[in-house]
Parts: structure tokens; sequence; C-alpha cells
């Protein structure tokens, strides 16, 4: 939900435009359509809170959508886990940011991360750790899943939210022989959560942004 601005004097923001949506692009791989999935529920999740939300294929990015990112208040990056990291499709569209990260045309943008793999664990945390990289070499703010972990105890349960217990990012496990309608419910709903945490930070610190200026 959107944080209310009855506690600030119009006066405040008098001649400074204020943020009334911010805007999310989800740059994303998927190999076979399990991180396509989890990229949609990100997408609905920050659509949720009303802010504009741009779903990029990172294999088959675009000038305009390079433009898109650099005009994104938040960029929530997605890949599945091969052999223990980011997909070589992701890998090869990290490098090409280089030419963003020469110009500081990220700096001080909020990121955030989501991952799948056929494991339970799949070193999954190694994958978010390289796009936590990533952002911090653009001088990126990063945003966690913000969640207590689901499914440790015994009445607990595997629809529990965070189920494989990942606070960095969204975690997702899939059985490599199951289609991407067998991503399971609860990591669709933790996907879910990232975005709508992702856009709900991004408009706080907007408006943020729109407060220093007017002091």
């Amino acid at each position: 939900m959107f944080y209310s601005l009855v506690f600030v004097p119009h006066a405040f923001f008098q001649g400074v435009p204020v943020p009334t949506s911010v805007v999310v692009s989800i740059a994303y791989h998927s190999g076979y359509g399990h991180t396509a999935v989890l990229a949609e529920a990100v997408r609905a999740g920050a659509a949720d809170t009303g802010a504009t939300v741009h779903l990029i294929k990172v294999d088959e990015i675009t000038d305009a959508e390079w433009e898109l990112l650099d005009a994104s208040d938040a960029i929530v990056f997605g890949s599945p886990t091969y052999m223990g990291t980011a997909s070589g499709a992701f890998h090869q569209f990290a490098e090409a940011t280089s030419k963003r990260w020469a110009t500081d045309a990220w700096l001080d943008k909020l990121a955030a991360g989501f991952t799948n793999s056929g494991s339970k664990s799949g070193d999954k945390p190694h994958t978010l750790q390289f796009f936590q990289t990533l952002a911090g070499q653009h001088g990126m703010t990063w945003v966690n899943l913000g969640l207590k972990p689901g499914w440790n105890a015994t009445d607990a349960s595997e629809n529990d939210l965070n189920r494989l217990g990942i606070f960095a990012g969204a975690g997702a496990q899939t059985p490599v022989d199951a289609g991407p309608e067998a991503v399971h419910k609860s990591d669709l709903a933790t996907a879910e959560h990232l975005g709508r945490r992702v856009a709900t930070i991004a408009r706080s610190f907007a408006l943020g942004k729109a407060a220093a200026t007017a002091a």
C-alpha cells in the first residue's frame, strides 16, 4: 500500500513534483519458463501498489528497454540458478550493464532479485549474491525479502511464505521434470510479496527525495 501524505504540510512540497507512482522494471532471463512465471508474480505484486511495471527479457533486450531500465526507480533481477549461479544469458546482460556503470546511470536506484532451481537449495543464495554484487557495483540500494522463514517448525507448512528460508531475495524450487505450471504457489506468493515490497519502498524513497529537495 502507499504511504500517506496527510502528515506532510502541502506547503512543504510547494513547487516540488511529488511522485504519484514509481516505475519498477523486472530484468530477467528464463530458460524453461519457470523464472518467467516468477517474474510475472513479482510484476503482479508491484502493480498491486499502483506502480508502473515493465517486464524485460534480458536475452532479447532492446535499446528502448535499456532506456526503460535507466528511467526506473527500481530494478528487480531474475534468473534461474544454473550450476550455482545465474544463467549465461543473465551474465551476458550483467556485463553489458558496464556502460551504465561508467556513467552512474543506475546510481541510487533500488535493486532486488529472485531465482528458481530444481533443488531445494540448488545454491540459490549464490545467484542472489551475484545480483547483490552487481547492484553494489552500480551503487544501487538492495531490498531484501523482509520475511521470516516459513516451513521450519512441526506445525508449519510448505505453503508458508518464504518456505525455503531465503532472506536476500525470493527463491523458488520447481522439479526439473515439471513445467512452469508446477512452480509452487508459496513461491509465487513470495515473489508477489517481493514485488510489493520493492514498489512500496521505492515510493517511500521517492517521497523522501521530494521532501529533501523541498527542505
